[in-house]
């Protein structure tokens, strides 16, 4: 499958302007935001509803605690921040006053993962999903492109409960077309293979793509799936392609603790115990630098997922 990697677009914009057209269609829709309208893009809503627009300022946890008060009045409150604060910060009002209750709160963490970049350890969120997985009634879905965005926020507004959507910094290449569809029971396996299944989502996903595509020179044969929705994960498609490959790789812009690659293992585990290996950042905070550069130095750019994936295929199979 190939990627246009020269022709990248801003995931946050397709995110601020798919909820500011879903406006129009339901006035049920409120938007809030923590001092952030301009870097998350929910700004394009606020402009255009600028009575259903609510800027908390810099207190996350009281923006939570309302929103939850919004839904339990039938509103569907869109509720968005950079992953490090919408999830960290407020992981209390989240459990006790979104999940226990099970209201119809969506929490939008823009900004997850090493990508954010120069911003550094503090603002790089690598444990927001590993948090929002662990909360029963809590859904969670990484979008990889502009076209799966769009479809998630979309999905998000006419499915009621409690729903985490983490949205990368980057601009990120297209991966889908206008007709695909999100299906939030299904993981999409995008390209068939016989020697590893490789699980990503997010901005990786295209980064392993390219890899799978290098790989080809090697005679290797990958499989790779997109896995959009961790929480509830799709058991059936991984556990079948475990099967035909009998050896599993993860890779994630998250830490290797509690996110995709713990999902992945956990099925396994219990449905069909195959070897896995993680590929995420492990263990560790983040550091300052362009997000090119960090990709390349925690091996999660195209190049040294190419290199990882094939050291870890000729030394298991």
């Amino acid at each position: 499958m190939k990627i246009d990697t020269d022709n990248k677009k801003s995931i946050r914009k397709v995110f601020g302007k798919t909820l500011a057209d879903l406006g129009e269609l339901n006035e049920k829709i409120v938007v809030m935001d923590a001092d952030l309208a301009c870097s998350t893009q929910t700004k394009m809503f606020g402009d255009k509803f600028p009575d259903r627009f609510f800027n908390s300022g810099i207190a996350e946890q009281d923006m939570i605690a309302t929103a939850a008060g919004l839904a339990s009045e039938g509103k569907i409150p869109f509720v968005a921040s950079f992953a490090m604060f919408v999830t960290g910060r407020t992981y209390d009002q989240i459990r006790n006053a979104v999940c226990y209750p099970n209201f119809n709160v969506k929490i939008i963490g823009t900004h997850g993962g090493i990508t954010v970049g120069e911003d550094g350890a503090t603002h790089q969120a690598l444990e927001d999903i590993s948090l929002m997985r662990s909360i029963p009634n809590m859904s969670v879905i990484v979008p990889a492109d502009c076209r799966e965005c769009e479809e998630v926020i979309k999905y998000a507004s006419l499915h009621a409960g409690p729903m985490y959507i983490r949205i990368a910094r980057t601009s990120v290449p297209d991966i889908y077309d206008s007709h695909y569809h999100f299906d939030f029971k299904k993981a999409d396996v995008l390209t068939e293979g016989v020697d590893v299944s490789v699980f990503t989502n997010g901005e990786t996903l295209a980064e392993v793509l390219i890899a799978a595509e290098e790989l080809k020179k090697d005679n290797i044969s990958v499989e790779v799936i997109n896995v959009p929705v961790i929480k509830p994960l799709d058991t059936e498609t991984v556990v079948n392609s475990a099967k035909k490959t009998n050896l599993v790789i993860t890779v994630e812009n998250h830490s290797v603790i509690g996110g995709l690659g713990s999902a992945i293992c956990e099925a396994l585990s219990e449905k069909y115990p195959t070897k896995v290996c993680r590929i995420g950042i492990n263990d560790e905070f983040g550091q300052s630098g362009s997000a090119e550069d960090l990709l390349e130095y925690y091996g999660l750019n195209s190049a040294g997922l190419a290199k990882r994936i094939k050291t870890i295929y000729n030394k298991l199979k």
